[in-house]
């Protein structure tokens, strides 16, 4: 990879593994080692790389590696544009309470969990969070197509990787080959409610003879705050909130029926999941402001997330922040796909930095540019993060809840420092 961040750098400085010095050091590699693990982040001219190729080493990219370490084991994997964490931390906590041995593949630290990977000898199921960046600098598949599912779940198809996708039909053409690379006799379990993958999940797999299971909004209602799912005559009080959240956690259910946990077993488990790190993360809440943070930055997912949070908490003034940080988002073609994504919040904010546009060497966008593409005539606009966090702490936040998305942190806002400063 091209740096050591944090957690992993603890980690590997706990385990005696962290490197002496950090940068490239090509005498180290030899023809004694077994084979290279190449992560998307390294470079095609990385010194090591390039020793590795001339020696002729097998050279693994991450997703490769992940398979043959499981390719003896019951392989579920989790794919689609948005929830794939969030399912993924689902069906591993579930299967944790159930105390079946699991090995894992997940971006997200989660809550009984030590690691974001697990690979042992005994496990007999592995359940990976697969998606759809590409796998390798020099591998330019899509790293869920390198898996190779018994069990496999799509959970949606929105279009938010115009920098590796550029077209809608290119994006969707990814879904039909994961399909259609699920191993033979295996099993798809697929979002209802999204059109797009149904066509993909209906024609998808023929040659494979393949189980499909399609789930959607199950029956619920919310009671003072907390939503309760409704199965079998009885009510079930849940940690987790919203349709995107419920049609997860369905999806989830699907799942671990293939691995034989019945739904009695599920659902006393899931009552307990309180939700992976920065989806729908509470940060703070009192009698009358609750404060999440969220992972939410692609159109798709504003939408739902902050319509979620509005049906939640429908007596209370919602407030909706969102950064755009990512590459797709800050590039001018694709604002416009954001036309709406925050409409069902009473009050919506877009924050950008000018200088990470920059920095990602894209065109320039103005914060009339953003308005336009919004299409949302109230919508406030910051691109400096003091100035942001000042209006934010002008407001009085009674009977009223925050909502803080992105996949950055609205450059250094220390969200906890935030909260407090807000009920001062």
């Amino acid at each position: 990879d091209d740096e050591i961040n944090e957690p992993s750098k603890t980690r590997l400085a706990n385990k005696g593994l962290l490197p002496v010095a950090i940068g490239w050091f090509p005498e180290k590699i030899n023809k004694n080692i077994d084979a290279i693990i190449l992560g998307m982040h390294a470079r095609a001219d990385n010194p090591e790389l390039i020793k590795a190729k001339e020696l002729g080493l097998k050279i693994y990219s991450y997703p490769e590696f992940i398979y043959e370490a499981t390719k003896e084991k019951t392989r579920i994997v989790i794919g689609g544009s948005h929830g794939k964490t969030t399912i993924t931390a689902m069906i591993l906590h579930v299967l944790n309470f159930n105390k079946v041995d699991t090995d894992f593949l997940v971006g997200a630290q989660l809550e009984g969990f030590d690691t974001m990977v697990r690979i042992t000898k005994d496990a007999k199921v592995t359940v990976i969070e697969g998606d759809e960046y590409l796998a390798s600098p020099i591998d330019r598949r899509p790293k869920f197509h390198l898996y190779k599912p018994n069990i496999a779940l799509l959970s949606g198809i929105a279009w938010d990787h115009i920098n590796v996708f550029p077209t809608f039909e290119n994006y969707v053409e990814q879904f039909k080959i994961f399909v259609d690379l699920i191993e033979p006799g295996g099993s798809l379990v697929y979002c209802a409610e999204d059109k797009e993958l149904v066509k993909v999940a209906e024609v998808g797999g023929s040659k494979n003879n393949i189980k499909k299971l399609s789930y959607s909004v199950p029956p619920n209602k919310i009671v003072d705050g907390t939503t309760y799912i409704l199965v079998s005559g009885k009510e079930i009080p849940l940690s987790v909130f919203g349709d995107h959240n419920l049609m997860n956690l369905t999806g989830a259910r699907l799942v671990c029926n293939q691995v034989g946990i019945g739904d009695e077993q599920f659902y006393n488990a899931i009552q307990s999941f309180k939700g992976a790190a920065k989806r729908l993360e509470l940060v703070y809440k009192n009698e009358t402001f609750n404060f999440y943070k969220d992972f939410a930055h692609s159109p798709s997912k504003l939408k739902a997330t902050t319509a979620a949070v509005k049906q939640q908490f429908d007596k209370r003034h919602i407030v909706a922040c969102m950064e755009l940080h990512t590459f797709s988002s800050l590039t001018e073609e694709f604002l416009n796909e954001y036309n709406g994504a925050m409409n069902t919040a009473d009050e919506a904010i877009v924050y950008y930095n000018p200088r990470t546009i920059a920095h990602k060497k894209l065109k320039p966008i103005s914060e009339e540019q953003v308005l336009k593409a919004f299409a949302r005539k109230d919508l406030k606009v910051f691109t400096n993060s003091e100035a942001l966090t000042g209006y934010l702490k002008s407001k009085k936040w009674i009977n009223s809840v925050l909502l803080m998305m992105s996949s950055g942190n609205f450059d250094g806002i220390d969200f906890n420092k935030l909260a407090k400063e807000l009920i001062v």
